[in-house]
């Protein structure tokens, strides 16, 4: 796998954590997020191989556009990782929270992966990575918008693997779904099993090195997965 790489999302949990772990491994790292006050602080911080990117993925053209013109400055890129999302605890169904979930996760997601796997498409080879949930499994009565746009993302990520499989091409398309992290995005009580964006990070480098199509993190997670697709719905529904 090559020393090039793109961050969507790198302004915070997963997606910084990651940022600064392919840097301590030598890679170049465009970091591409909303907040770039804190993306310049990163690249003073920690290396003159990282390059960033204001962009927020709710506008789904500009972000292709930045996208694109990142990938053209970095001279091609190797891997992109998707670790842009939002989420809400939201059994209410607030429409302004709803709306952001959907845009951001499904419009958004589905905008700069379609930049990145026609740029992979085209250059023969690659590795993209969307990061997903294991949310993505069953619905949820308080994170209605989040659990089903986590779905699209995994189903979305399935579609361009097949895509690649009938092109026959070198081009890797991983589904990480993460558990419980220590990130703003977990929220509620009672969380087991959370894992520190770092920990996460190391295991999702290790994937993407591997070349794996999927990656639960941690990897314990895929017990928990296989019960949750195993219940039925008269007993899901009680938890």
């Amino acid at each position: 796998m090559g020393k090039k790489a793109i961050v969507v999302g790198a302004t915070s949990g997963i997606g910084c954590a990651l940022t600064r772990l392919m840097l301590s491994h030598g890679y170049t790292v465009g970091a591409m997020g909303r907040r770039i006050d804190l993306l310049d602080a990163l690249r003073i911080e920690t290396s003159d191989k990282l390059l960033v990117r204001k962009v927020d993925v709710l506008s789904a053209e500009k972000a292709m556009e930045t996208m694109e013109s990142l990938i053209d400055e970095m001279d091609g890129v190797d891997i992109v990782v998707i670790s842009a999302g939002t989420g809400f605890i939201n059994p209410q169904l607030e429409w302004s929270k709803e709306s952001e979930t959907i845009t951001t996760n499904v419009l958004g997601f589905s905008a700069v992966a379609n930049v990145a796997f026609n740029h992979f498409i085209q250059q023969r080879r690659g590795c993209l990575v969307g990061i997903s949930s294991i949310a993505a499994l069953r619905g949820s009565g308080d994170s209605s918008a989040y659990n089903a746009s986590k779905a699209f993302v995994s189903n979305y990520l399935e579609g361009l693997r097949l895509n690649v499989l009938k092109k026959r091409l070198p081009v890797t398309v991983m589904d990480v779904r993460p558990g419980f992290v220590d990130t703003a995005m977990a929220q509620g009580d009672g969380l087991f099993w959370v894992a520190s964006p770092e920990k996460a990070a190391v295991q999702i480098l290790g994937a993407i090195q591997h070349k794996k199509n999927h990656l639960y993190v941690t990897k314990r997670w895929r017990f928990i997965a296989w019960l949750m697709k195993s219940l039925p719905e008269s007993i899901y529904k009680r938890l």
